[in-house]
């Protein structure tokens, strides 16, 4: 029995598109930093928790941005705001970055700083909520937001997004007095999926639950950090 002409197209561009995202992860390792993708639906709120993260935690790492969007450098001219390292990457129709994109965005970066000297590095997906988890990019791990205010079943929707993230992020928490949800029903179909993410709830606005994130990624990153040099494969 054959498989249809576009599954197979679509395993092959699985296949090469993990191939790159293999050697995008040995150059992190090799540079001993913290790679991050972000992602979540068009909305949910990634360059707005950008925005509060790296300037709290400018201080204790050392980072830099890819910041991934489809037509506009919008989002990368906030957080070049910020004083942080950012390079745009403008994916045209693609609705996703991929692992080529990323390597590209490396080596952009690459002309202005050393990556080894990076602690931590975030990657911005598109905003989608389906492309994005099928293509990795090399990262460590795997950030997904959700808003309050795309209501409580988009983990039953979207399974493969929140079964993937080993952090998921419940976002614009101040508006829950003024919706028709209940963040213990979020919680509760994320682990429904992944019971084994790790969630916090968030406010870019009043600040709500930073500390505890900002805590977890610390302990992220010096565990990224212990890693013993014999573990290491230099990027080819």
């Amino acid at each position: 029995m054959h498989m249809p002409v576009g599954d197979n197209l679509e395993i092959n561009l699985l296949a090469a598109n993990q191939h790159r995202a293999d050697h995008n992860r040995e150059a992190f390792d090799a540079w001993r930093l913290l790679s991050l993708n972000v992602m979540s639906s068009p909305g949910a709120g990634k360059t707005a928790l950008l925005e509060r993260s790296l300037p709290a935690l400018t201080g204790r790492f050392r980072m830099a941005v890819l910041e991934g969007d489809m037509t506009t450098e919008l989002d990368a001219q906030r957080l070049e705001a910020v004083g942080i390292p950012v390079v745009p990457i403008t994916t045209g129709r693609a609705c996703h970055l991929d692992a080529a994109m990323v390597h590209g965005g490396m080596q952009l970066l690459r002309q202005r700083l050393d990556p080894s000297t990076l602690d931590l590095l975030w990657i911005e997906n598109v905003g989608n909520l389906v492309c994005p988890a099928e293509f990795a990019v090399g990262e460590h791990l795997g950030v997904a937001l959700l808003s309050v205010t795309e209501g409580d079943d988009k983990p039953l929707k979207y399974p493969v997004m929140f079964r993937r993230a080993d952090v998921v992020l419940i976002t614009k928490t101040d508006l829950l007095p003024h919706l028709p949800v209940q963040v213990q029903a979020i919680r509760a179909n994320i682990l429904s999926v992944n019971p084994d993410a790790v969630i916090f709830e968030l406010s870019a606005v009043s600040g709500q639950g930073f500390s505890a994130w900002h805590h977890w990624l610390e302990q992220a990153v010096q565990q990224r950090q212990s890693i013993n040099e014999s573990q290491i494969r230099l990027p080819c």
